[in-house]
């Protein structure tokens, strides 16, 4: 997962990894994220269909 920083509704700047992980050394997937969304708390939501998991992600 990228976060892709945009001015006036165009991207601008290069991309940051925010989450990774989700590929062994051999690059063999060990999650891959599907879906997003955003709780209430502000959280993001990724639904993994290969660990069959939805990863909760917050700011530090």
């Amino acid at each position: 997962m990228v976060f892709i920083p945009f001015s006036n509704g165009k991207p601008n700047g290069q991309p940051t990894d925010v989450v990774t992980g989700f590929l062994d050394q051999e690059g063999q997937a060990r999650g891959r994220p599907v879906g997003l969304a955003v709780d209430k708390g502000g959280a993001l939501l990724i639904a993994d269909d290969v660990g069959n998991t939805v990863w909760r992600v917050t700011a530090q």
